[in-house]
């Protein structure tokens, strides 16, 4: 069992709560990076946006001076929108993470929920779906050959074609979905690493999109020892947990309900919805004890092999989400795996 966290440089930009400036909140990430590490987190990912309230629009970069600070912890991406990038750039940009790290390089791909991408690059967002096909296919071609022969609809065919720097570590792809059926399908029967994004409902619902994965990548003829399942969940950790959730529900709140209005839900977001997806639902807030009881809960409960705790899901303090890593990493961490061993 592993144990990750993730962001997407959460910087308050267009919401009512606190901002911070591009340059602070990657130099916060940073940080977070270096703490991870050395209180044992697994896997750091940030996740691709192209927004004025993200500040994460090139996660290879910062990855990539988080490199030579760190020792163990994965590098990866939470995730990276391949629909509207180029693939072959995308290998050679995390084939030089992966040497620069020593074989700590992780893609996880995605369609991208957000479609800022598409109009800044150039694409048409009815291409959606075989944007992503034609690029994965792509993208896995150029990790396994050096020497590239394709053609597609999407792109320029290539003839004798080679990406540099070859990696020479097996660089680790992945898929993320949100939950769709079609998704979960490709990713079981290429043999893919997945992570599930779950931002809504109970996370328990995801468990037959799991199943199905497991028996799709069984069919396949895929080594079941190298299968790997990620689910990723909101949430933060603190012993003082009615101000912590004082905190976290405005800016939660503003974060949702602006997406909302982008995208024409109409999703007003309580205190009292909000208590209930911190009690029942997709948000894991609260003291030490309690993180540890819901994300056993999960973890069992759905037959995962990896935990992605995204925290700040939203613009936080810095210092209090310096702590929560820290409390994550050498208290949450040792229980659950004392727990898991112990029910083995």
């Amino acid at each position: 069992m592993k144990f990750g966290m993730m962001t997407f440089l959460e910087t308050g930009a267009n919401q009512n709560g606190p901002k911070i400036s591009d340059q602070k909140r990657i130099k916060h990430a940073l940080e977070e990076i270096v703490l991870a590490d050395q209180v044992g987190i697994d896997f750091y990912g940030i996740g691709e946006h192209h927004r004025n309230d993200y500040a994460a629009s090139s996660p290879q970069i910062i990855l990539a001076a988080a490199a030579p600070l760190t020792k163990r912890i994965i590098l990866g991406t939470a995730v990276t929108v391949l629909s509207s990038d180029d693939p072959i750039r995308l290998y050679e940009q995390f084939s030089t993470l992966d040497l620069i790290s020593d074989g700590r390089a992780e893609m996880i791909a995605g369609r991208g929920s957000f479609t800022e991408s598409f109009p800044l690059f150039g694409y048409h967002l009815e291409d959606y779906n075989g944007l992503f096909t034609e690029k994965l296919e792509l993208l896995l071609k150029a990790k396994h050959e050096e020497v590239i022969n394709w053609s597609g609809k999407y792109r320029e065919p290539l003839v004798n074609q080679s990406a540099y720097p070859r990696d020479i570590y097996d660089l680790k792809i992945g898929i993320g979905v949100g939950g769709t059926y079609q998704s979960v399908v490709r990713a079981a029967k290429l043999g893919l690493p997945i992570t599930f994004a779950i931002i809504g409902g109970n996370p328990l619902n995801f468990k037959p999109l799991i199943d199905l994965y497991k028996h799709t990548y069984k069919e396949a003829g895929h080594d079941l020892d190298k299968m790997e399942i990620s689910i990723a969940i909101h949430g933060m950790i603190s012993e003082n947990v009615e101000d912590l959730l004082e905190r976290y529900y405005p800016v939660y709140r503003d974060q949702f309900e602006k997406i909302g209005s982008e995208r024409g839900w109409n999703n007003h977001i309580s205190y009292q919805n909000f208590l209930a997806y911190v009690n029942h639902g997709p948000l894991i807030i609260g003291n030490q004890e309690t993180v540890v009881k819901r994300m056993y809960h999960m973890i069992k409960g759905l037959g995962i092999d990896r935990f992605i705790y995204q925290m700040p899901g939203s613009i936080m303090p810095h210092e209090m989400t310096m702590e929560s890593i820290k409390t994550y990493g050498e208290i949450v961490i040792p229980a659950l795996k004392e727990l898991l061993d112990e029910k083995e």
